[in-house]
């Protein structure tokens, strides 16, 4: 019996609708796998990661010569010491850092005048060997500075008042003091004298400028030489008096626009703040010094991101944690803290990806504190012993 023509349009429309409803229940269907797909690749790609990326923490024990190497777990921040370490290097070894493309690494080592940098090329497991001779400095290399662009390393000499600039040959030359990639030349005129003995040492983000902090009567100074090609101005570009006799430690923020000064004597504890000028000159901010809230300020560092400020302050066992004021690069306390750590942190470190902060601490059971950052606040993790005090950390990602 043939449909009547009014009846026909109805049902058509009834066809269309019910295959629409088809069709879009199948495109949801295929919606959601392809997001489980796009999941189950994410899960992938991280578990992934975790079992391949090495993220490699050496501190420097000068008590024993040492240098203790951890492999830091990118996703928890928790260290293991390598079967390998620690490992013997140069006597007093003070101080290390990594070159940027995470092949050499640099140890200072001030003691029983050998007064030297040893060159270690750190392998693809974080294990490192010492390659060729170790390199002569100037009179107690108790601080290392690394360009940013790994061209040149500063060597802060504490006894005979001056810095030794090295030039970084990544393959390997004649002119260095041993043939090897990695392998150090002193550059023209090098050491140079600053009739200053160097508490601290920074570089500028942009490799311009080398700010030295030095003890000195009635007052502390942060004198500022310009940088050309390693060779620094034979004369400071500025000099700045601090609020302490011996402003102990100094750290940039990522943008170069802020420089922080620990003043650590019992009259001083405080915060010196300053902004940099685009001549490299330093200017105090408004309410600077800062009072810390805690004793004795000893070491400062700043995250990678440029967001928040850390102080170690070895009067009180804690970890004082600021945010920066953006604008201003004023540092405001967060609420929580201070956090207490071991007794007696004498140095920071901080994971490049900013996740994780390590302190150094000089108490008999002197070891490496591990805390994790969320905001600014501090999460404690675990307390790793080193036998005796460590000075400092270079941490490889």
């Amino acid at each position: 019996m043939a449909m009547p023509i009014s009846l026909r349009p109805g049902i058509i429309v009834l066809r269309s609708l019910f295959f629409a409803f088809k069709f879009s229940q199948e495109l949801r269907m295929l919606q959601k796998a392809l997001v489980l797909v796009l999941i189950l690749a994410s899960i992938a790609g991280l578990v992934g990661c975790g079992s391949t990326t090495s993220h490699f923490l050496y501190a420097t024990i000068p008590a024993a010569s040492q240098l203790a190497v951890f492999r830091e777990d990118p996703y928890a921040g928790v260290l293991t010491e390598l079967e390998e370490s620690p490992y013997t290097v140069g006597d007093g070894a003070q101080a290390v850092v990594i070159h940027p493309s995470g092949k050499f690494l640099y140890v200072a080592n001030p003691g029983q005048g050998e007064d030297d940098v040893s060159l270690f090329h750190i392998n693809s497991d974080g294990t490192v060997a010492e390659a060729g001779t170790r390199t002569p400095t100037g009179s107690l290399p108790f601080l290392l500075a690394m360009d940013p662009g790994g061209n040149f390393l500063y060597v802060g000499n504490t006894l005979s008042n001056n810095i030794s600039v090295f030039s970084i040959n990544a393959s390997g030359s004649a002119s260095c003091t041993t043939n090897v990639p990695g392998c150090l030349a002193a550059v023209a005129g090098s050491p140079f004298s600053i009739n200053l003995s160097p508490k601290s040492m920074a570089i500028a983000p942009n490799g311009n400028f080398l700010y030295v902090s030095a003890p000195s009567l009635p007052t502390g100074v942060i004198a500022v030489y310009s940088v050309t090609a390693g060779v620094l101005s034979s004369s400071p570009v500025g000099l700045t008096t601090t609020a302490d006799n011996d402003p102990s430690s100094l750290a940039i923020t990522p943008n170069g626009s802020y420089l922080y000064a620990t003043n650590s004597t019992a009259t001083a504890n405080s915060i010196s703040i300053y902004s940099i000028a685009s001549s490299g000159t330093l200017s105090e901010v408004s309410g600077s010094p800062l009072a810390d809230s805690s004793q004795i300020p000893v070491a400062v560092i700043v995250d990678p991101t440029g967001s928040y400020l850390y102080i170690a302050n070895n009067g009180s066992g804690n970890v004082a944690s600021y945010s920066i004021t953006s604008g201003t690069g004023f540092p405001v306390e967060i609420t929580d803290s201070p956090f207490p750590c071991e007794s007696k942190p004498i140095f920071l470190a901080i994971d490049p990806n900013g996740k994780y902060l390590y302190v150094g601490n000089e108490v008999s059971n002197a070891g490496v504190q591990g805390f994790g950052v969320s905001s600014g606040s501090l999460n404690t993790i675990a307390t790793y012993a080193v036998g005796n005090t460590p000075t400092s950390i270079a941490i490889l990602q």
